[in-house]
């Protein structure tokens, strides 16, 4: 079993930058891929961004790419989502998620583990 707690969300102005993180508890962390996820209301969870085990590969979401980073700190059982450029339609419920497919995945399915969510709201 895999715990992940989010943190970080918060309303910020278009425009602005906010980080997230995710906090791993219970099996090894390192061992896992990482995914963030995001739900706006009314719509599906979408794949974000992913980062594989060592934190040497990652990819994004077109809709994200060049303003947000998504990076790992095995030591501390962390993953973070930095936010950069946030626009109003980056407005949803954040989920972070772990894998065990090598390299992650951008398939909802691929993933084992779920946070609660964060709560972004970016105002224009």
């Amino acid at each position: 079993q895999v715990q992940l707690v989010e943190s970080g969300g918060g309303l910020v102005q278009a425009g602005g930058s906010l980080g997230l993180s995710c906090a791993a508890s219970g099996r090894t962390f390192s061992s896992y891929a990482m995914g963030w996820f995001r739900q706006a209301p009314g719509k599906e969870r979408e794949f974000v961004a992913a980062i594989n085990w060592s934190g040497g590969s990652t990819y994004y979401a077109d809709s994200v790419k060049g303003r947000f980073t998504i990076s790992r700190d095995n030591a501390k059982n962390t993953v973070y989502l930095q936010m950069n450029s946030l626009k109003p339609e980056d407005t949803a419920v954040y989920y972070c998620a772990a894998t065990q497919v090598y390299g992650g995945s951008t398939r909802r399915g691929a993933y084992d583990y779920w946070g609660q969510g964060t709560q972004v709201t970016v105002s224009s």
